[in-house]
């Protein structure tokens, strides 16, 4: 964004690339994407299928990105959790008083199945306000453990539940490492999209929602508690970013998506000049949200 600092135009291809003055992201703008265009190159010339692919491949590759750094973070990790119970906690541990006892393999956390530990300790933050059903492996039989309590614990005025076993290590090979990267990379999407469920619902409020000021401190921060948690929070950045692009909001690229939908059942596009009052009023809500969450992130700087 901004005024152009560097321009450089590829003799091979046409395209100019620029760098501007506020670094707020990369930014591709197409030939025929906003307004109409006489090159037979064009993004409006081609059928609404490239035109899909072309419109979605920014998010997707985020979240290939994501998963990528989540397979570095599996190969970098010494140990692998299992799901299995290898002690408690603590005497008198408020799961072990449930009835889960050690040794046993869990399966199902309520009814959300569970494959690693990342997958276990997730359910069991988020659910685990309640009590639970919980369904594991024990002694070669598939037993329900009913209305098991977890302790809780409060974050940012969030109540969340919390694990209160230590889970048995499993070996690490090629193939423990590719389960684990597969399900952790699931995992994080779900997180992501029950987030925006839980905060629709009321569950998060708006403290919790952060900016690029909010974001660049937890970076810091992250950087500073070691690398393992910098690449976790890139990990969780990147899905994330490429999830919200495909929400069907105005302005974002699944709120595109959404008018080559209706142009592929109508059989004909909305008129250029209507779809881009939609995007423009979304650019505008966008950029008023930015502004109170910005403003908010910079006065949590000052109060800490």
């Amino acid at each position: 964004m901004g005024p152009k600092l560097l321009k450089r135009k590829s003799k091979k291809t046409g395209i100019d690339y620029t760098l501007r003055a506020l670094p707020i992201g990369g930014f591709v703008s197409m030939a025929g994407e906003d307004e109409e265009s006489d090159d037979p190159g064009a993004l409006d010339k081609k059928p609404v299928w490239q035109r899909f692919i072309i419109l979605s491949s920014g998010s997707i590759m985020n979240l290939l990105l994501g998963i990528a750094l989540m397979c570095a973070l599996v190969i970098t990790t010494p140990t692998l959790g299992s799901t299995t119970i290898l002690r408690f906690a603590e005497e008198g541990a408020l799961s072990e008083a449930s009835g889960l006892q050690v040794g046993d393999r869990i399966l199902k956390v309520g009814d959300a199945k569970v494959h690693t530990s990342y997958e276990l300790v997730y359910e069991i933050m988020r659910n685990g306000i309640e009590p639970l059903d919980i369904t594991v492996r024990r002694a070669g039989e598939t037993v329900v453990v009913q209305d098991v309590i977890f302790p809780t614990i409060i974050e940012g005025g969030v109540v969340f539940g919390e694990a209160d076993f230590i889970v048995a290590a499993e070996r690490k090979t090629p193939l423990t490492v590719i389960r684990h990267a597969f399900y952790q990379s699931t995992a994080t999407v779900k997180l992501i999209w029950e987030s925006l469920f839980d905060f629709l619902t009321g569950r998060y409020g708006v403290e919790q929602i952060s900016g690029p000021v909010g974001v660049t401190t937890a970076i810091g921060e992250a950087a500073k508690a070691g690398t393992y948690n910098l690449l976790y929070l890139c990990t969780l950045i990147s899905m994330n970013l490429g999830i919200f692009n495909l929400l069907p909001l105005p302005a974002l690229d699944g709120g595109r998506l959404v008018f080559l939908l209706i142009e592929q059942i109508r059989g004909k596009p909305i008129k250029p000049e209507y779809e881009g009052y939609v995007h423009f009023a979304g650019i505008v809500l966008l950029m008023l949200a930015m502004v109170f969450i910005t403003y908010k992130d910079i006065m949590k700087l000052f109060t800490k």
